[in-house]
């Protein structure tokens, strides 16, 4: 349980589903060999809806299409998403399939195009196969809802689903937030190979929603990384029906703190998972900054060394290599003071005062065997703070991106 003003939010089982008024379901259509490769999220009513998006010059066509559509309705009731083909780099045939698996999906539900989010993750420059697409849509119109087929249905080299949900109560009313999240390979965003949905039935406005998606992404998925790369197909979605019954919440409301604090959480953990389901990882990293300038380069420091190849591997390795997080640290492009640099691991401080200081090598390795890491680094520039996100860097990642088409 997480206590934020006296005031409880809480983690509980559930997905994407749980928030009323919400149904997910997930289904093959022979995109790929045998696993799920179709997705829908519908909403019981328009839900206000906010998103952001992949920062490649190369945006796929779903995510011009779902942007183009929120731009105009700021409303939502579904969504639908492939995986296999990104239907990325397709030129006009692209944008055109994009907008008929759109209608597709609009006609089976009965609404209107533009309330209808597209989304693709897969292999890049391949054009989808409609007639798979407006196939399956149909489809799914009977399929049943099951738990986890969702998230099954989004997953490209992922070897786990990834799904959270936290209730929390506003104006005495229970209110869910859930999310699912796909993402293993090709992450660093300003956005990554990361899809994320959330649900939930708070009753938000929707300038007040994307605002917050914006800020909430900042400190959680955009600081995540696995290998450097970023994608042509990232997005993270939100949709708030409102089922809930709540007051409309926005900045002005006592408990939008508590709201915020709760779509935090639930990005936090699917950004944290996609981490930790890197490709061929084996331990989830995370750097803890304290102390830098300001929160912003806090969270440049804290990403740079999640992102270093020379870290990543040596805590493959079980090595701890200090030196290696001190040259990512000065390799930022953030106010370092050496002589005011501490770094830990484990509970052992392991460079002080520019200096080396003794510690356990038996102790670190027994540390770093274990399947979560923590660096932390105090700096005395200012009150800065900020956490990134990675995971080590193994053997198996080569394996999987050397063979990703074959």
């Amino acid at each position: 349980m997480i206590e934020l003003n006296e005031r409880s939010i809480v983690k509980i089982d559930g997905d994407v589903s749980s928030p009323k008024g919400f149904e997910a379901k997930g289904i093959h259509i022979g995109l790929r060999y045998s696993k799920k490769d179709l997705g829908l999220i519908v909403s019981e009513v328009p839900a206000a809806s906010a998103a952001v998006y992949t920062q490649s010059h190369f945006q796929a066509a779903p995510l011009q299409v779902t942007q183009k559509s929120l731009k105009k309705t700021g409303q939502l009731k579904g969504v639908i998403v492939n995986s296999a083909i990104a239907n990325a780099c397709t030129g006009e045939q692209g944008l055109k399939d994009a907008y008929d698996m759109q209608a597709a999906c609009a006609d089976m539900l009965g609404v209107a195009p533009d309330y209808i989010a597209v989304s693709s993750t897969g292999v890049i420059g391949e054009c989808l196969d409609m007639d798979k697409i407006k196939k399956g849509i149909t489809e799914l119109k009977e399929a049943k809802p099951e738990k986890g087929h969702f998230e099954e249905a989004i997953l490209t080299t992922d070897t786990v689903i990834k799904n959270t949900t936290y209730t929390l109560t506003i104006d005495g009313k229970e209110i869910l937030i859930s999310g699912a999240a796909k993402g293993s390979g090709m992450i660093h965003p300003n956005m990554a190979t990361m899809l994320g949905f959330v649900t939930t039935d708070a009753n938000v406005e929707q300038e007040a929603l994307q605002q917050a998606l914006r800020d909430i992404t900042d400190v959680t998925f955009n600081q995540i990384t696995v290998d450097g790369e970023t994608s042509t197909n990232d997005m993270v979605l939100v949709m708030a029906n409102g089922m809930a019954e709540n007051e409309a919440l926005n900045e002005e409301h006592p408990e939008w703190p508590l709201f915020k604090e709760g779509l935090k959480l639930a990005c936090e953990d699917l950004a944290k998972e996609i981490a930790r389901d890197g490709e061929g990882a084996t331990k989830l990293i995370e750097a803890q900054v304290t102390g830098a300038k300001n929160n912003l380069e806090a969270g440049i420091i804290a990403k740079k060394i999640v992102g270093s190849s020379l870290v990543k591997t040596a805590v493959y390795g079980t090595d701890a290599n200090w030196g290696r997080i001190v040259g990512a640290i000065g390799h930022s492009a953030a106010s370092v003071t050496p002589e005011e640099v501490e770094v830990y691991l484990g509970g052992q401080c392991l460079f002080k005062h520019n200096e080396p200081q003794p510690f356990s090598e038996e102790e670190a390795k027994a540390y770093l065997e274990q399947d979560e890491i923590t660096i932390l680094i105090q700096m005395s520039e200012g009150n800065g703070e900020a956490a990134a996100w990675g995971c080590d860097l193994t053997y198996d990642y080569v394996k999987i991106n050397a063979s990703y088409r074959t």
